[in-house]
């Protein structure tokens, strides 16, 4: 499952980067902008049915991969 938003990540940030540093600051090193969240969402809900809601986190939480990978599990578990 981490693979699989390591993997979604780097397609919608178009850089491996994400996958060799899980705490890289997606947002502070203009990897994404607020399109590119949204495809992130939908990606993840798409290829593992996790539902993410754009104003359920902030940014801030959810600016850097390890970050991501625990929302995703978090919110699989419920």
């Amino acid at each position: 499952m981490e693979e699989t938003v390591l993997s979604i990540l780097s397609e919608v940030c178009e850089d491996d980067v994400v996958k060799e540093d899980r705490d890289i600051n997606i947002v502070e090193e203009n990897l994404i902008d607020s399109l590119g969240y949204m495809e992130l969402l939908a990606d993840i809900e798409e290829k593992l049915g996790v539902v993410i809601a754009p104003s359920e986190f902030t940014r801030e939480q959810m600016d850097t991969p390890n970050k991501i990978i625990e929302i995703v599990i978090k919110k699989r578990a419920e």
